[in-house]
């Protein structure tokens, strides 16, 4: 063995000696100094454009091979000649295509470019909408708007390799040569969908496709917004914004079970949120937080996760108190908010957050009940006989009568009668609308609010939605141009022209979780699955199938998930099979 090889040696010996005087723990532990990492759940996946939307040119002299981008690609960048998909700009064009990818999805593009390319690459201008308009629009036009996600940018790709662009919320895509007498060819395009990998353990079906597809669609839009942290919106409000949750904590609860997304959420706004502040600066969203922590606590069960709410919570319910005057009247001061709908009606504000604090300390005294404070259940009893001496009027706003309904300040029979029933599904919102479902349910007309959800979240996919927008009203369908299609002439640009608020044209989210509530709602009351013991220890089967004939589905829980069939018979009664998991009681 020459000298070389044996130091060699040698020092390969004693770097094992010493390795021997750490065991495997420590050297986890020493590797970790060495870097910060944050991990994700989130899953890549790459898709094909499903169709060609529109192109400049259809003579095949500025737009060629346009049919290259339809087939599926495999990411890799060669060597071979094979023409691509091209764009040839001149002096006075500059071509453009626009792609659908056939539904919402949330992330960006891959883009191969092929060796034919001149090594000096120019530059392309690539636009991401969730509609067919709004990737044909410029920023500060009608509302559209890079401020969240960027959308619309200027890139320059590789001569030969692979580019990724983007990252917001959308289904089409346009792509235009910018500069003039010059030439691009890709050799494939494809969108890369980022979302967690999750399984629908709830399923909703029915004889109504209508009402299949909107279960669906309610889920796949809160399956979309489950990214790091549970969002409201992936093009725009891609926030914890913890009052939008409650709708999407419901139907996390319906359809994927436990996710940790929703904890993860929650003790992130609890931290960045001290006392006396209110989170997202508003008091009712404080108030949703405690509802959510008793319904999430319903449904999963986690006694261990509520004991370490239970120092917050039981602070902001005494600061909350603070805010009711003597003759039992809320005075929440700072942003008093319910819906932007009902933002410019201050008395349906009021009514909306006196019931509101009535189902807050309502939670409050439930889950004080469940972690053994008997001096904080009789606080919360206390305030709520407090609170339910000042009833307001809810001033014809639906929002307001939904939740005087629900906190039983009002009997649900008169809010249904009195508002919610009245003019059809005008005057709803896609937020609020889950609760003027529930108060509807909770006065027993279950045929109204599925004539409701039919007609409100169906109007939505009759205009091509592939996920539920942050508002909509039903007088958009008038002349309406379908989303998925360029804008003819004479038809109204829903994207472009309709919106308020904060969501003018097309800063409008048209993928919003928060507007998922058929979903939950369709599980509890036609699937008829209502948890009575926390954690699904006990469950009541009760359905209302309207003017359905059959229903069927399964709901998770903590145990597994149950299995639910229901069919009318001829007399109206409902024949009911149900298989449940072993730790799960069903009552009918």
């Amino acid at each position: 063995m020459n000298s070389k090889l044996k130091n060699l040696t040698l020092a390969f010996v004693l770097i094992c000696l010493s390795l021997q005087t750490f065991n495997a723990q420590e050297i986890k532990t020493l590797a970790a100094t060495d870097t910060k990492e944050r991990t994700t759940q989130l899953v890549r996946k790459f898709l094909t454009p499903t169709r060609i939307v529109w192109m400049s040119d259809n003579s095949g002299k500025s737009v060629q091979n346009a049919e290259v981008l339809l087939k599926p690609g495999t990411g890799q960048s060669v060597l071979n000649k094979d023409k691509g998909f091209q764009l040839k700009s001149s002096a006075t064009e500059l071509p453009m295509i626009v792609l659908d990818f056939g539904k919402e999805i949330q992330g960006g593009l891959e883009i191969i470019t092929t060796i034919n390319n001149e090594k000096k690459m120019p530059r392309l201008r690539i636009r991401f909408g969730e509609s067919v308009s709004e990737t044909m629009s410029n920023v500060g036009e009608n509302g559209a708007t890079n401020e969240h996600a960027m959308r619309d940018m200027i890139v320059q790709l590789p001569w030969l390799g692979r580019m990724e662009i983007g990252n917001s919320g959308f289904r089409f895509v346009s792509i235009q040569l910018i500069d003039t007498d010059s030439k691009i060819e890709l050799k494939e395009l494809s969108a890369i969908s980022s979302k967690r990998e999750l399984t629908y353990q709830g399923s909703f079906k029915c004889n109504d496709e209508r009402l299949n597809q909107i279960w669906m669609t309610g889920a796949y839009t809160v399956h979309l917004n489950m990214q790091d942290y549970l969002w409201d919106g992936i093009k725009r409000d891609r926030l914890v914004w913890v009052g939008d949750l409650h709708p999407e904590v419901m139907t996390v609860n319906s359809v994927f079970g436990y996710n940790e997304v929703v904890p993860k959420s929650l003790d992130l706004i609890r931290d960045l949120t001290p006392l006396p502040a209110w989170m997202n600066g508003l008091g009712s969203y404080s108030m949703w937080w405690i509802i959510i922590h008793k319904d999430w606590y319903k449904y999963q069960g986690n006694l261990d996760y509520l004991k370490q709410q239970k120092t917050y919570m039981f602070k902001l319910l005494r600061l909350l108190a603070t805010k009711i005057d003597d003759s039992g009247k809320e005075k929440l001061e700072g942003g008093r908010f319910l819906d932007w709908p009902s933002s410019e009606n201050p008395k349906a504000i009021h009514a909306g957050l006196q019931s509101m604090m009535v189902m807050t300390f309502q939670a409050g005294e439930e889950l004080s009940a469940v972690l053994g404070d008997k001096s904080m259940v009789a606080f919360c009893d206390s305030t709520v006989l407090k609170l339910k001496k000042h009833v307001p009027e809810a001033n014809n706003s639906k929002q307001a009568a939904s939740l005087l309904a629900l906190s039983g300040l009002v009997p649900a029979e008169q809010s249904n009668s009195e508002v919610l029933a009245k003019d059809g599904v005008h005057n709803m919102s896609t937020f609020y609308g889950y609760y003027m479902l529930k108060a509807r349910a909770q006065a027993g007309d279950f045929q109204g609010a599925l004539d409701n959800i039919r007609e409100y979240w169906g109007g939505m996919l009759d205009l091509g939605a592939t996920t539920f927008w942050e508002d909509f009203d039903i007088n958009w369908l008038k002349n309406a141009n379908r989303i998925d299609e360029p804008i003819s002439a004479g038809k109204v640009d829903v994207h472009a022209a309709y919106g308020g608020y904060c969501y003018k044209g097309f800063r409008h989210s048209f993928c919003h979780g928060w507007a998922s509530g058929p979903t939950s709602w369709l599980s509890e009351n036609v699937l008829g699955v209502k948890v009575i013991e926390a954690g699904c220890k006990v469950v009541k089967i009760e359905p209302h199938l309207g003017d359905l004939k059959w229903v069927e589905g399964s709901f998770p829980t903590p145990y597994g998930n149950i299995k639910i069939r229901h069919d009318k018979r001829p007399d109206g009664t409902v024949n009911s099979t149900i298989s449940a998991p072993k730790g799960v009681k069903i009552i009918k």
